[in-house]
């Protein structure tokens, strides 16, 4: 089990490794000079000549690297220029929105997704299978901006239930906040919702013709102990891996739902600096989206040996 879990860490590791690579490298062979396009063709050459040396720009590539690199392990990710504030007090700012938001969606697409991937497993050949599988298609199919789309006409601008957008902060109350995520959290969900049950079903539906379950059937135990007690458990590990998968999804996707419904989060930050030529800040946001995708899968594979009690005996 340690072994494992060693082996897991040091997979993250080199992953968070290559992936500062492909980022930096990114934004180096980006069209144009950084320092013109934040300040604008009007600039003066002194003023330019000053961006450029608090950037850093004038050092050499690896030097920024590695100094770009230590800066992200102390936690220090650079000054934004737009803002004049550090990039981790803004992102921190931000991930109070972000990071409740993704993890409301997570929960309502799991407590959608899964049970409904079961019963549809349980029905299989069934009309109610049949309808299942298709909303599930069609909910893959469309994008989640088109569902906050129609969620803030429906519930914003028709029934006026809730606010159609923008973020009135915890302090508040924490009421009036999570009311506020409703929406941008089921649009975010519904899509994720209908891969897991597409998952949760077919996952289940390859265990359930194993021998063992038609042995506990032949045995006279009840058709419903065998699919939650033994079918469903055995089923998960294919769900716990989309799952994680799925919350990393979620993470990156709130940049258009976070726009549709002017919520002051990561998503929304991202698009700022981009229209804003601020690099700094977007090279920060997504190392740390990075870090947390990373993160989740180190926490999925850890759920691993919760559900197979065979990674527990492993060295």
């Amino acid at each position: 089990m340690t072994r494992y879990l060693l082996k897991r860490f040091a997979a993250g590791l080199v992953t968070l490794f290559v992936a500062s690579i492909v980022v930096f490298s990114v934004m180096e062979i980006l069209p144009g000079d950084p320092a013109q396009l934040m300040l604008g063709m009007e600039a003066t050459p002194e003023a330019l000549n000053t961006l450029r040396e608090q950037m850093g720009l004038n050092q050499p590539l690896l030097t920024r690297y590695f100094s770009w690199m230590g800066g992200l392990v102390i936690g220090d990710f650079g000054r934004s220029m737009t803002y004049s504030s550090p990039v981790i007090e803004i992102v921190a700012e931000r991930m109070v929105v972000t990071l409740p938001l993704a993890v409301i969606s997570l929960v309502l697409a799991t407590i959608i997704g899964v049970p409904i991937g079961v019963f549809a497993a349980s029905r299989r050949g069934r009309l109610s299978d049949a309808a299942i599988m298709g909303g599930a298609q069609l909910g893959i199919a469309l994008p989640s901006f088109w569902f906050a789309l129609l969620l803030v006409y429906m519930f914003a601008v028709w029934l006026r239930w809730v606010p159609a957008g923008g973020f009135p902060g915890w302090s508040a109350g924490i009421w009036p906040a999570t009311k506020a995520l409703i929406l941008p959290a089921i649009a975010l969900a519904l899509p994720s919702a209908a891969i897991l049950s597409r998952v949760t079903r077919t996952s289940l539906l390859n265990v359930l013709g194993e021998d063992y379950i038609r042995t506990a059937r032949a045995k006279g135990m009840p058709k419903r102990y065998v699919l939650w007690r033994h079918a469903v458990r055995n089923a998960l590990i294919p769900v716990l891996t989309i799952i994680g998968i799925q919350f990393g999804f979620l993470i990156t996707g709130v940049i258009v739902v976070e726009n549709v419904f002017y919520l002051p989060g990561l998503g929304r930050l991202v698009y700022q600096a981009i229209t804003q030529r601020d690099l700094i800040v977007v090279e920060g946001v997504v190392m740390l989206i990075v870090a947390v995708i990373i993160a989740i899968n180190l926490l999925v594979d850890l759920s691993y040996a919760l559900v197979d009690p065979r990674l527990r005996t492993r060295e």
